[in-house]
């Protein structure tokens, strides 16, 4: 590890010209920039801790309806906010899906925006890796690449996001609110993260010096509360990232579905939206026969960047699953083992 000098700013505004200087990194949570840093793939010249600004760490309800998150807000506090779980129980089910209980209480939800692939190429500063240095190449495209990019890749980076709590928040619409040298802007999440084309390395629409302030999700996602699910396909039960993940929400008016919002996790360098699906589900009769034409459309773009084809007959099958899951309705407690598909038996009772 380098050495590297330490910034505790006092303010937003001495967080963003702090963060401006050249070879700067914010630290949050720091359950991934340290590894990072321990591993040599992050080099930062200044450390920006971000931990004792005030006005981020609060769940606010506002006026209009819609929820403000915190950037620095804790993903186990998040995750266990009752009243949030019950507007947003996809968000909930995601967020205790990811990681390890002691990594949930220290990871926050600006940081988790901002993680790094998990790609073992990108981790390996011995191996070719345009994201970490452009123009070196992507080894991962003849190695081994079976967890990788089915959607959106190219042939500059094949990797994958690893978020599970960005799957919902971009199938409800969630804004990023940022603040950096020009002042403060919001974008929307489905926008916020980029696909690699050219530039693999510029991962996000995030300017230079911008820190995260927060996340809004709108007054309307609470219309899908009803109905909504999130299922991750992992190698393990726990403690492992997705090759798989779908969030599913449906609003439902009179046995048919109203609305849809679907996006899948681990097939891309973003959370996918999958919005042809959601077109197609529109005004449907919710069963079997539906959802596998929205499986089928959510998929219809995908082709395989290595030996990860199979990962596409997944994601249609997860689909179909999370659809079914979601068309019965929300649970009202959380499943013994969140997120996954092979968990019907209830947990705790943080949506009720």
């Amino acid at each position: 590890m380098n050495r590297f000098d330490y910034v505790r700013p006092a303010s937003v505004a001495e967080a963003v010209a702090a963060a401006a200087l050249p070879g700067s990194a914010c630290l949050a949570g720091g359950t991934n920039l340290l590894d990072l840093m321990k591993g040599g793939v992050a080099r930062p010249e200044r450390i920006v801790d971000l931990t004792r600004l005030p006005g981020l760490s609060a769940v606010e309800r506002l006026a209009d309806g819609s929820t403000r998150i915190g950037a620095l807000v804790r993903n186990a506090d998040l995750a266990h906010d009752r009243a949030f779980a019950a507007r947003y129980p996809a968000v909930a089910e995601a967020l205790l899906s990811g990681a390890s209980g002691q990594l949930r209480n220290a990871a926050t939800a600006g940081g988790n925006l901002l993680q790094r692939t998990r790609c073992a190429y990108f981790y390996d500063p011995a191996s070719a890796c345009n994201k970490r240095e452009p123009g070196t190449g992507c080894d991962a495209r003849d190695g081994e690449n079976r967890s990788h990019a089915v959607l959106g890749w190219s042939e500059h980076c094949i990797a994958t996001h690893p978020s599970d709590f960005c799957v919902p928040l971009a199938a409800l619409g969630t804004v990023v609110e940022l603040e950096g040298p020009d002042g403060r802007r919001e974008v929307p999440l489905a926008d916020f993260h980029r696909l690699p084309g050219e530039t693999p390395e510029h991962e996000t629409e995030r300017r230079p010096g911008e820190i995260v302030l927060a996340l809004r999700l709108p007054a309307e996602a609470t219309a899908f509360a009803g109905h909504a699910r999130y299922l991750k396909l992992r190698e393990r039960t726990s403690y492992a990232f997705a090759v798989v993940s779908v969030a599913a929400l449906l609003r439902m008016d009179g046995g048919r579905i109203a609305e849809a919002r679907l996006a899948l996790g681990g097939v891309a360098l973003k959370p996918w939206r999958a919005e042809e699906a959601e077109a197609l589900l529109a005004g449907a009769e919710p069963g079997r026969e539906a959802f596998g034409r929205a499986a089928e459309a959510a998929l219809a773009q995908a082709r395989p960047s290595g030996d990860n084809a199979h990962k596409i007959e997944l994601a249609r099958r997860l689909v179909l699953r999370a659809l079914l899951l979601a068309a019965a309705g929300t649970p009202e407690r959380v499943p013994a083992l969140p997120g996954s598909p092979f968990a019907p038996v209830p947990g705790g009772t943080l949506h009720v």
